[in-house]
Order: structure tokens, then C-alpha cells, then sequence
């Protein structure tokens, strides 16, 4: 039986530094054995299916595979439909009334608990917020993620050590979500 599976890039063809074009991904992609390769954006998020592995040994050979072919290092987190699923329904923000510009998502490699962010004062940022959830993390930030302090805060490396994190905005976790349902 196969499952498909979204692939979330962390870093890449953001201001010119490591450079994965779509097309090369999805060949590379395909070479793995992997089926229904398509890509989203050019930032990272592919949609395959696989019949083997799970979600972390899936992501540890698609990073290997990527950074032999191109050359650098780039961090792979894989999650299946029902992940993506979950993630979406259980936003604690009321994402219909909000912009997706607002509302961003950080996929997380492994679950984490409150204290690890226990020195962000959330006052201090409002209106900005930050919920966590089951290996992700949702940020509310109004004004976009490119001026939100609170997302600075928590990209602090003290804070991310030892986790694989990477941000997508909420119209992007909506499309992989349908993407692997279909």
C-alpha cells in the first residue's frame, strides 16, 4: 500500500543561497523510487507517494539524496496526510477570518513542550501569539511574517536546539494538506 507523503525543504531558494530548482527535485524525487511527484511553489514542498519507510527514514533519504546531488545540506521534514490533516484542524486561530499572510505554521521534528519557550514573554509581542501543538507551532503575526518580532523570538537558536523547524504560511498548509488527500 502506498502513502503520500509532503516533503517540506527547509532554506531553500530563499535570497540565493541553495538553489533547488523544482524540475531537479522532482527527477531526483522520482530516481528514489518515489510516485506522483508534484511540487508547490518554489520553496520547498514537494507531494510524493512512497509503499516503504515512514516519515523520518523518508526524509533522512530524500536530504541525503539532495545534498549528494546539489551539494549542500538541506533539512527535510516529511509528513503524511494525516499529519497535515491534523496540523490544519487543529489550529488554535480562527483561520477562515484571517489572512493567510497572518497565520503561519513552523512543522517541528519532534514534539515539544511549553517550557521549552518558557522565556518568550507572549505579552511583550502582542497582538502577536504563538500556540504550540503536536510538532508544530502556530504563529498569529498581523503584520506579516517578514515584521513579526515574536517570530524572531522564536527562531532563536537556544530555543530551536536540537529540532529541525521550517515555516510555511497558512495557504501553504492548506494546499499540501489537499495535495495528499487527493
Amino acid at each position: 500500500m502506498t502513502t503520500t507523503y509532503a516533503a517540506l525543504l527547509r532554506g531553500i531558494n530563499v535570497g540565493g543561497a541553495k538553489k533547488v530548482p523544482m524540475a531537479e527535485l522532482r527527477t531526483l524525487m522520482e530516481g528514489l523510487g518515489y510516485g506522483d511527484v508534484r511540487t508547490y511553489l518554489q520553496s520547498g514542498n514537494a507531494v510524493f507517494s512512497s509503499a516503504g519507510g515512514d516519515e523520518d527514514s523518508l526524509a533522512a533519504e530524500l536530504s541525503g539524496a539532495i545534498e549528494k546531488h546539489f551539494g549542500f545540506a538541506v533539512g527535510v521534514l516529511v509528513r503524511d496526510h494525516a499529519q497535515l490533516r491534523a496540523v490544519r484542524e487543529a489550529c488554535p486561530f480562527p483561520a477562515a477570518e484571517l489572512e493567510a499572510k497572518q497565520l503561519h505554521v513552523t512543522y517541528l521534528s519532534h514534539p515539544v513542550d511549553a517550557e521549552r519557550f518558557a522565556s518568550v514573554d507572549p505579552a511583550a509581542f502582542l497582538p502577536e501569539e504563538f500556540r504550540l501543538g503536536d510538532r508544530a507551532l502556530y504563529l498569529y503575526a498581523p503584520d506579516g511574517l517578514g515584521r513579526s518580532k515574536l517570530a524572531e523570538a522564536l527562531a532563536k537558536p537556544r530555543l530551536l536546539k536540537g529540532l529541525l523547524a521550517t515555516t510555511r504560511n497558512w495557504n501553504t498548509v492548506v494546499k499540501l494538506e489537499e495535495m495528499t488527500g487527493a
